[in-house]
Parts: C-alpha cells; structure tokens; sequence
C-alpha cells in the first residue's frame, strides 16, 4: 500500500512540476537550473543563480515564499542512491556533504535501522506525520507566509508545519511533537529553520533511518528564480550519527491558475496497516535519547570494547 501511495505520489509530483514549467498552457519562464532531481547539480546551480537573483518580497521586505511547491520525492524511498525496482523508482542520492552521498551512521545505529526495516511499519504507511524533514520530500505544499509566521501546508495526511519568524520562546525539552518546534531567521534573502523537540518517531526514509528527540535539523530556503527554491537540510544527531550531514533538494512552483492542494483521505482510505500487522510487523515506538545512549553501550559491550 504505501509503495502505491509514493508510486502515485511521484508521478503527481511530475504533473506538478511540468506546470509549474509552463505545461497546462500557462507559459512561464524557462527555468534558470532544471536540475532539481540533481541533488549536486541543484546545490551548485541553485547557489550561483541566487547571488544575482532579487526575489519577490513582502509587503515587510522579506523573500516571498508564499505559493504552491512540489521537489523531489526519491529520499523519501532512500537518502542514498538506490536503484529502480518494483518497490521504488530509483535516484541519486540526496546527500551532498559527505562528497560520497553516504549516511554517516554510527554502528550500532546501523544495526537499529535493519532492525526498524525489519520489524517496523513505516509511519507514512500509518498516514502518521512524516516528521521534518521528510515532510517536504514527501508531496506538494501550500507555503502561507506572514512577518511571524512560515505554515506550509501538505497533501500528504493533511500535515501541516508552522515555523516561527518571531522571538517566541522555544518549547520546553520535555514537550515533544511529530513535527517539532521549528523557528525561523533570516540570513539576507535565505531563510533559515532550526528544528528541535521532535519526538523520534519519524523516519528520514522508508530503510528505517531514524533521529532521536535530541535531534537538531537546520534547514535554508533559498529562492534562486521566481519559481525556485535551494532547500538544503542537515542533520544532526550525534547520538545516532558520526557527524552531521547534509542534503540538498529542489522545490519548484506550481503556478497553474486555480491550484489548491489536495484533502487526502489518508486515515478513512487506508487498509494495508491491518495486513502488515498480520504479517507480524507493528507500529514503530521511537526511539528517544537515553534509549539511543543504552543501545550504544549495549552495542558496545557485544563488541568488547
């Protein structure tokens, strides 16, 4: 069921992409980079472009990411590169820092996320939120910006976010939530979104990679042409990983006349959870930060050290 649901998702994804470019009659710039499904190609163009570019702003003279945006759904499958298969449609890697496009995973936690694979249903098959950053590499959006507030809207589950512009103090560490507590600043025209408080029970992809509730994901929404936008994410979770790492995406705008997005019937249309839970597979508990840090030493007591 939820291979269907992403095999759906994609080609509506190029549906919506092709329209943004100017398909449906609505002719629109020829793109500056067409590379977004290139995550090494994206971040090279996407930055070059965005020193000569003046995007559209507000009415407080902030960038305008306001509007309907669709990118690439492959890290959804995996963040490394994977090949076509029955299952997923392949593609590059996601990954641009380290240079080999490789998850920098810590032993153990690698030894976790076959486990995951193994015994765990995916929360999108669940119609669960799908946690950030996944979020965004998960369908098409609606941003609605205001001076205090970024909310980004999803067809996917009906999921929202909302990042806050303002100097609203930070929640609490013991208030945990699937989609965290996002905050937002501004860096000249790039938006930068730093993302905490989330409570570990999503994954980055369907191979099971997983954050704790330690996590700290920043995300940088730069818009390099009218119709573009350099989103690039790193995360970092040294409980889980050897080192922070970092992605890069595309995120292109539908500016089709008379867009909305979508309200999937996600929880009412889904039927596949009750079958993989005969098949023995459950839902995935999270994984917080002292369960990461006993799974550590247990690992490392196997190994002797």
């Amino acid at each position: 069921m939820q291979r269907l649901l992403v095999l759906i998702a994609v080609v509506g994804i190029a549906s919506v992409t092709a329209l943004a470019q100017g398909g449906g009659g609505n002719a629109q710039p020829k793109p500056v980079c067409t590379t977004e499904y290139n995550p090494v190609e994206i971040l090279r163009c996407g930055r070059e472009a965005a020193k000569s570019f003046n995007p559209p702003r507000t009415a407080d003279g902030k960038p305008d990411f306001s509007g309907y945006w669709g990118g690439s759904q492959v890290p959804h499958e995996n963040l490394e590169a994977h090949p076509r298969t029955p299952d997923d449609n392949g593609g590059p890697s996601a990954i641009v820092d380290p240079p080999d496009g490789k998850v920098p995973i810590q032993a153990w936690a690698e030894e976790k996320r076959a486990e995951n694979r193994k015994l765990y249903i995916d929360q999108n098959a669940q119609c669960f939120m799908s946690g950030v950053p996944r979020h965004l590499y998960m369908g098409a959006y609606q941003f609605i910006q205001t001076p205090t507030r970024l909310v980004m809207l999803s067809e996917e589950a009906n999921a929202f976010r909302i990042v806050y512009l303002d100097d609203l103090p930070r929640l609490g560490p013991t208030l945990t939530l699937w989609q965290g507590d996002s905050r937002g600043r501004w860096e000249g025209n790039t938006l930068v979104v730093t993302t905490t408080n989330q409570n570990g029970n999503a994954w980055l992809d369907q191979q099971g990679r997983f954050i704790t509730d330690a996590a700290t994901v920043t995300e940088r929404f730069t818009m390099f042409e009218a119709n573009g936008i350099l989103y690039e994410i790193t995360i970092d979770d040294p409980l889980v990983y050897t080192r922070p790492f970092t992605m890069a995406l595309g995120l292109r705008k539908n500016t089709q006349p008379g867009r909305e997005i979508w309200e999937e019937s996600c929880y009412e249309g889904e039927s596949n959870t009750q079958y993989l839970r005969k098949l023995g597979y459950r839902t995935y508990p999270g994984f917080t930060a002292a369960q990461a840090k006993a799974a550590k030493e247990a690992y490392e007591r196997r190994q002797g050290r």
